[in-house]
């Protein structure tokens, strides 16, 4: 025991000794335009030729996704899945698959209001262009969005259509994906605090050192003004609002997150954020909440474990998730 005490007296006495070492760690960043949207990498570094290396890693995987899963490009898997799959059963990829199966557990989960195959419809809106398809083109397509008719066979690795004239988007779910890919990159790189953002989907790995990093979830009237700020580390956070891609016809706001019982315009709701642990889930989440409107959307989250939101009714009113509500009781 003596001899313990006088090793550890004698080890104390050499580290006070030794000068100290002064470790310098900055914040590294950057953005850029991928997958149709703003993408955000914001890591905790402290040699800045690796984190920026870093950080063109993630920014090369949201490439490498985006030129898989973007529908509109036609050299896309996606796009080829589109063109094939209501023919015959299409041999795709595993990340496809997967993104797909995750999908269709939320369609299952709502009863249909998150539906990849809204592109059925979706891709006659032009909302660059201000123009909505017609009543007898919703007629047309509209049986073609059902989540049912989408067939995944894991063993044979492929995907078929049940119904010809479907569609798929994967617009409400991949950036998500993509998100908790490039955070998984850093993990695994040793990258303790970071944030990758992606649209409206964002996932904070860590903290800020001794406090939780601020996120403003946006006004949906007024873009240079938040709604609400809320504190958050470690989790995910998806915001669907109906600012994101619209325009106006008359008093009607039309935007993309499209009710699949009608092929239009989901009504009700302005903004829905979802904070889950993934952001795959978080993504998925916020959509299918928007379609699912106040009560039904509060429903579904109240019944997942580990599930928040804030949703902004059409009238500007906050609505809280029932944990969350108890959290900000005083």
């Amino acid at each position: 025991m003596k001899s313990f005490l006088k090793t550890f007296f004698f080890c104390c006495l050499l580290m006070l000794a030794l000068p100290a070492v002064q470790v310098h760690a900055e914040w590294f960043s950057e953005d850029t335009q991928l997958m149709g949207t703003s993408v955000s990498v914001e890591l905790w570094g402290e040699d800045e030729a690796r984190s920026r290396q870093l950080i063109a890693a993630v920014l090369a995987e949201f490439q490498r996704l985006d030129l898989m899963m973007n529908p509109w490009n036609p050299a896309s898997e996606l796009a080829r899945i589109n063109r094939e799959a209501g023919r015959a059963a299409v041999v795709t990829t595993p990340e496809i698959l997967w993104v797909v199966e995750r999908a269709l557990y939320y369609s299952r989960l709502s009863e249909g209001a998150f539906d990849i195959s809204f592109a059925s419809v979706g891709q006659h809106y032009d909302y660059r262009q201000g123009r909505a398809p017609g009543d007898e083109v919703i007629a047309r397509d509209r049986d073609n969005i059902d989540y049912r008719a989408i067939e995944l066979d894991l063993d044979a690795g492929s995907i078929r259509f049940a119904k010809p004239g479907l569609q798929v988007d994967l617009g409400g779910i991949a950036k998500g994906y993509a998100v908790d890919r490039g955070i998984d990159l850093l993990q695994r790189a040793g990258v303790e605090s970071a944030v990758i953002s992606a649209g409206g989907d964002s996932r904070i790995l860590g903290d800020l050192g001794d406090r939780p990093r601020t996120i403003g979830i946006r006004h949906p009237r007024n873009r240079n003004e938040y709604a609400v700020m809320i504190p958050l580390a470690d989790t995910a956070i998806s915001t669907s609002g109906d600012y994101e891609r619209f325009f106006m016809q008359g008093e009607v706001r039309v935007h993309h997150i499209l009710d699949p019982d009608t092929g239009r315009s989901a009504q009700g709701l302005q903004s829905a954020s979802v904070l889950a642990p993934l952001a795959v889930d978080s993504d998925a989440l916020s959509t299918t909440v928007f379609v699912l409107g106040v009560e039904r959307g509060l429903q579904l989250v109240n019944s997942l474990p580990g599930v928040d939101a804030i949703l902004i009714d059409g009238d500007g009113k906050l609505h809280y998730s029932a944990e969350l509500l108890l959290s900000t009781r005083p």
